[in-house]
């Protein structure tokens, strides 16, 4: 159902507040630059320090600005699954593709928990779910066999792999027709060699034309090409979370001219040392002029 090169989008502020005239301008680039898939309200786009109502707000202004172009798999994950369906319910509502739902954080469930989290919200809510499996933030990861029991379930249709380990991945793709969506850049291409359809990238926030040509030739069969792109690419992908995203990627937005840069607390400016690290890199990759880095 879903495949290639699809934004976790951030989310711009200005004076505090929700740039909305910013974020339907990023829309519109994403979509002139051949991206596959918009990700709003995801870790990338800042949701844990969205209020509920701006929450929604951001879901509903990507899926209008979208207009039915590319799909829209809107973030509602949370650690109460009241909530969760509630957001999930508005997306619902609203329009969008499919939702995004990341494992409960922080209460750390068993494996039944979360097997019973994520079926209440596919058995309340008719749209397709994107599960989402990422132990570093959460704190606790899907096992595969609570990944094969939830892909039992018509709604869950993919998962966005960020547990780093191919084993898993190959489990996934060899026992379930989950669409398995890497979580990191810096994985697209060994993923998608072990049967990934693409990406849920951060790095296309800023270069989405590039993720997309990247994703694009994977799936064409095209892999000394697409390896050749992945090589080139790499110290980016990674220098792209030389600190906390979205940290570096708002960063190099706003160097780059199209991002407000703000953030809200806890996520802050980035040090001295890593803000003069990633403008290097970002010159080094032909995004930055030597004026603007100076």
């Amino acid at each position: 159902m879903f495949q290639g090169a699809i934004t976790a989008m951030i989310t711009p502020f200005a004076d505090g507040r929700v740039d909305e005239a910013r974020l339907r301008a990023n829309v519109e680039t994403q979509i002139e630059k051949g991206i596959d898939g918009l990700v709003p309200c995801g870790t990338t786009g800042e949701s844990p320090t969205l209020s509920h109502d701006e929450h929604n707000k951001v879901i509903d202004i990507v899926i209008d600005a979208v207009g039915g172009r590319v799909p829209v798999i809107a973030g509602t994950g949370s650690n109460a699954t009241d909530e969760a369906l509630d957001m999930t319910r508005h997306a619902a509502e609203s329009g969008a593709t499919a939702s995004l739902q990341v494992s409960p954080y922080y209460n750390k469930p068993t494996q039944e928990g979360l097997y019973r989290h994520f079926m209440a919200i596919a058995d309340d809510v008719e749209l397709p779910m994107v599960l989402y499996n990422i132990p570093g933030r959460c704190g606790v990861a899907l096992s595969i066999a609570t990944i094969q029991r939830l892909a039992q379930h018509p709604n869950i249709v993919a998962i966005k792999e960020a547990t780093g380990s191919l084993d898993l991945a190959s489990e996934i793709s060899a026992t379930t027709d989950l669409d398995i969506l890497s979580g990191d850049d810096s994985l697209t291409l060994p993923l998608m060699s072990v049967g990934g359809k693409g990406v849920i990238s951060v790095a296309s926030n800023i270069i989405p034309d590039r993720v997309a040509e990247l994703a694009h030739l994977a799936l064409e069969g095209r892999w000394d090409e697409a390896r050749d792109r992945h090589l080139k690419l790499f110290e980016l992908f990674k220098g792209l979370f030389i600190e906390t995203n979205p940290v570096p990627v708002k960063t190099a937005a706003h160097l780059m001219g199209f991002d407000t840069g703000q953030m809200r607390l806890p996520m802050c400016e980035m040090s001295e040392t890593n803000l003069a690290a990633l403008k290097t890199l970002l010159q080094k990759h032909g995004l930055l002029s030597a004026a603007a880095s100076a």
